[in-house]
């Protein structure tokens, strides 16, 4: 199978409608995890040009670092430290135009500048989180968390159900 996610558009939103049909067929019927959220995280790298695109997952009451692309990234994240734990520990997406602003900020890459993490929910309880990172300030915004809530909706209901 070979497909490409690069677009031709600068419309953020145009370019997230037309990600998602090509990325349901992509995953369509596969459940296996790290497969799924693997190619997930290239699509999405391919598709956007993102700094740094990757998952979580929630494992022994920690967040353990999935599928990834990018530069090397941190291990193990406690519930509720830094944007991915705070994340997770609310339930919800986080924004954050400038990672210096956060309180707690984890920095595992000091190139990362701004971030949006966006929780995998599966009957209310969290299964991991969609961790992007820009190395540019204010990368992300409502227009994102809609689109990658429908992305990672789409992943629970493929992977988890």
């Amino acid at each position: 199978m070979e497909a490409s996610f690069k677009q031709t558009t600068n419309n953020k939103a145009e370019r997230y409608r037309l990600f998602l049909p090509q990325f349901e067929n992509l995953i369509s019927g596969e459940k296996e995890e790290i497969s799924v959220l693997a190619n997930t995280a290239s699509a999405l790298r391919e598709a956007f040009g993102f700094f740094w695109v990757g998952f979580y997952l929630v494992k022994n009451e920690q967040l353990i670092l999935g599928p990834f692309q990018g530069s090397i990234a941190c291990y193990r994240i406690s519930k509720g430290r830094g944007v991915c734990g705070t994340s997770w520990n609310e339930a919800r997406s986080l924004i954050v135009p400038d990672v210096e602003q956060f309180p707690g900020h984890i920095a595992c890459s000091s190139l990362s500048r701004s971030e949006i993490v966006v929780p995998i929910l599966v009957n209310g309880q969290v299964k991991g989180v969609l961790d992007i990172d820009s190395d540019q300030l204010n990368s992300f915004d409502e227009t994102d968390r809609h689109y990658l809530e429908e992305i990672t909706t789409i992943l629970a209901k493929t992977l988890y159900y």
